[in-house]
């Protein structure tokens, strides 16, 4: 609040109550922004950090408001925060985040950091050489500042060079701060400046109502800021020359500028106007006839842009202007535009502008046309629409039914971590989704709603993991590549007769937009023979060291831990047949362990402990203190507990299904008995619980099974699924 008040009063002393009402309107505009932007959730393309804020407006107008406008035309999504409210969560809604003047903070090192951790593209952008001292100190207007301010002043100078640092890349406006930015990144990209749609319209109004008619010829200065005393300067003496020789002659000064007492005698044809809001500018500019726009010829000087020149060609008002960097570059010598050396220069050229009306037309002409052609921004968004893709790195979209634990989530969250840790910028998208973040060990994945509502920006890829997820992945628009990433028949979820049955199975034939991927050969089978679809294939896969725990063969000593798993609400799953098994057995030799995420035990269930809903990370526990599973499922595309079971080094026990015959082997890793037949699998758990030999034989091939499947073996084939 200090600093809000310290720089209230410094606006009004230097501008005037115009200048602090403009920028009280800008301050406040930005809080309803930044309200807004709090409460948004819509995932878009680029994030701009505005680091000028409502107290320096210009800068931020035409390197926020017009770049975001640039990119609209070609369809990159965007939004603006002013960096004191940048938000760490912000981080999961943006594909790339461009900081402009942003200084170095706590906030923004955390924020870089974590953008970076993810993936995210950083971008700096800058106007002025305000990165270093070195620089600024050639502003002969700093060495008047009371000592605090100027170190005030430094240490943001500075600071903004730190945040570059930090940076991928830089966007900027001349070849002069290409150059000085060149010794920071690797890559700068110059983005003139450009006129919004709103600056085009207003400036198009304004010569509507420009006088051609009047008596007098008007030079204009617009000074901007108080820094160019010295620039103005330059010119004087021409000025007072051209001034005691034309009577007609007259001379605005439009902003804080310190008038010199040389012009004193003039001051009847000498007239002052405030700072005014842009909105006012061109109405202002169009009021005179030559644009002047002298600058001293300092490294500084010469990084500065041609928004003078610009603005006032709109108009249709020539501009005289110093041979120095952008000018130099972007106005051709009299066609477009005067460029002056010396003294003598400038003199002759506004003697003869203001003797020749015909070449003040002429030549505002031309620069009309030229700016029209060059410098609007639904014209020139191409090449920074390109520098942004160009560093990007590719982003892809999980799109999930929600993040309850299932076999089929966990391996869509595994791709999506092997992805992320591979370079891809990825993401989470639920449909009911209750948390900003999924967070493992391992890895911390943004999550989005899962809602074309709530989307706007470019996907390189998305990938639907259930029939459910389909529709978005077809319905939005802005994905470059479409995946279904098919984990089991799901129409078999369904009895006969159901609608969902039909709606499941219509998501596997749907023809050309979509790219079938699978985790089992079983699915890659029934895709390409039911619905003649190409498939592309990778083995599903285990976090290993999560269940392996050394030395844990089990000897069969005492009373032995059965393991079921599964949903008892799921046909499919089975499990009652599983109950059914050791309802057969000796219920002093065995105890009975059920885990279900999703269902209670029955009431006929025999269960001596029961885990439900526990943490995937708390899993293998359970397994490891158990010495064999019962899995008797009928349908699965990829079955997850036998495999984790002997990775924790116990035995299993398993019903042969499509899904899970892919890696067992009935007495090498695991014992197979025919479903239904209850006697078979008592039978083969009597054996098992005899046979020592054959427990030895079966955890050796259990462990070896399941370290071959280690996700880290299988990571470039998961990564060649999405190429």
């Amino acid at each position: 609040m200090e600093n809000l008040l310290k720089k209230s009063v410094d606006t009004l002393k230097k501008g005037g109550i115009s200048s602090l009402n403009s920028k009280v309107k800008s301050y406040l505009k930005t809080k309803k922004i930044e309200k807004t932007i709090r409460e948004d959730q819509v995932f878009r393309d680029v994030l701009f950090i505005d680091g000028c804020g409502s107290f320096l407006p210009h800068p931020s107008r035409y390197r926020v408001s017009h770049q975001r406008e640039q990119l609209a035309y070609y369809n990159i999504t965007s939004n603006e925060v002013f960096y004191e409210h940048l938000s760490i969560d912000m981080v999961r809604l943006y594909r790339t985040f461009i900081f402009f003047r942003c200084p170095y903070t706590k906030e923004v090192k955390e924020f870089i950091e974590a953008a970076k951790n993810l993936n995210k593209t950083i971008l700096f952008d800058i106007d002025d050489l305000v990165i270093d001292t070195y620089y600024t100190d050639m502003i002969p207007y700093l060495s008047t500042m009371p000592e605090s301010d100027r170190k005030q002043y430094n240490d943001n100078v500075m600071s903004m060079g730190k945040t570059l640092r930090y940076c991928d890349a830089a966007i900027t406006t001349t070849t002069c701060l290409k150059t000085e930015l060149g010794k920071y990144v690797p890559s700068v990209l110059i983005n003139r400046n450009t006129a919004s749609e709103e600056m085009e319209e207003l400036s198009e109004k304004a010569l509507e109502i420009k006088n051609l008619k009047k008596e007098t010829v008007d030079m204009g200065y617009f000074s901007g800021s108080i820094t160019h005393n010295e620039d103005f300067e330059i010119i004087l003496p021409v000025l007072i020359d051209l001034l005691k020789e034309y009577n007609n002659l007259r001379l605005h000064i439009v902003g804080e500028l310190d008038l010199p007492s040389d012009l004193k005698n003039f001051s009847s044809r000498i007239i002052r106007h405030p700072f005014v809001d842009w909105r006012k500018l061109p109405e202002l500019i169009a009021q005179v006839d030559i644009n002047l726009a002298p600058l001293m010829d300092t490294l500084f000087n010469r990084a500065k842009s041609e928004n003078k020149w610009m603005e006032a060609a709109l108009v249709q008002v020539v501009t005289v202007a110093s041979k120095v960097g952008a000018f130099e570059e972007c106005i051709e010598n009299g066609t477009t535009g005067v460029l002056c050396d010396t003294l003598d220069e400038w003199k002759i050229s506004i003697k003869n502008l203001i003797e020749q009306p015909e070449l003040r037309k002429r030549i505002a002409l031309n620069a009309y046309y030229y700016c029209k052609a060059h410098y609007l921004s639904y014209k020139t968004g191409l090449e920074l629409a390109s520098f942004i893709k160009k560093h990007l790195n590719k982003n892809i979209l999980f799109a999930l039914p929600s993040l309850e634990i299932s076999g089929g989530i966990m391996v869509a969250l595994k791709h999506a971590s092997i992805l992320r840790r591979n370079g891809y910028d990825t993401a989470l998208a639920c449909m009911n989704a209750e948390t900003l973040w999924y967070e493992e060990e391992e890895y911390k994945l943004p999550v989005l709603m899962l809602n074309t509502g709530m989307m706007e920006g470019n996907w390189d890829i998305a990938v639907a993991t259930m029939w459910t997820t389909l529709d978005f992945v077809m319905s939005y628009c802005n994905i470059k590549r479409k995946f279904y990433l098919v984990q089991n028949y799901e129409s078999d979820f369904y009895k006969p007769g159901e609608n969902f049955r039909v709606k499941a199975n219509a998501t596997y034939a749907v023809d050309g937009s979509i790219n079938y991927i699978t985790i089992s050969k079983w699915c890659k089978h029934w895709l390409s023979l039911q619905f003649g679809q190409k498939v592309r294939y990778a083995p599903n896969g285990i976090c290993f060291k999560q269940f392996y725990e050394a030395n844990n063969e089990r000897d069969f000593c005492g009373k032995i831990k059965i393991l079921i798993e599964g949903d008892s609400a799921s046909y499919y799953k089975n499990v009652d047949e599983s109950f059914k098994i050791v309802e057969c057995l000796r219920k002093d030799h065995f105890e009975i362990w059920y885990m279900s995420y999703n269902a209670e035990p029955k009431d006929w269930y025999h269960v001596d402990k029961f885990f439900h809903k526990i943490p995937y990370s708390e899993v293998a526990k359970v397994y490891q203190q158990c010495d064999v599973l019962i899995k008797t499922s009928i349908l699965e595309s990829f079955s997850y507990p036998p495999l984790e079971m002997m990775a924790a080094g116990g035995l299993v026990l398993v019903v042969p299904n499509n899904g899970n015959v892919e890696y067992l082997k009935d007495g090498e890793n695991c014992l197979l008995y025919e479903q239904g037949n209850i006697h078979e699998a008592v039978q083969k758990l009597e054996l098992m619980c005899s046979d020592k030999e054959l427990r030895h034989r079966l955890y050796i091939g259990g462990l070896n099974t399941a370290y071959n499947r280690d996700w880290k073996k299988l990571e470039e084939k998961i990564i060649g699924l999405y190429k």
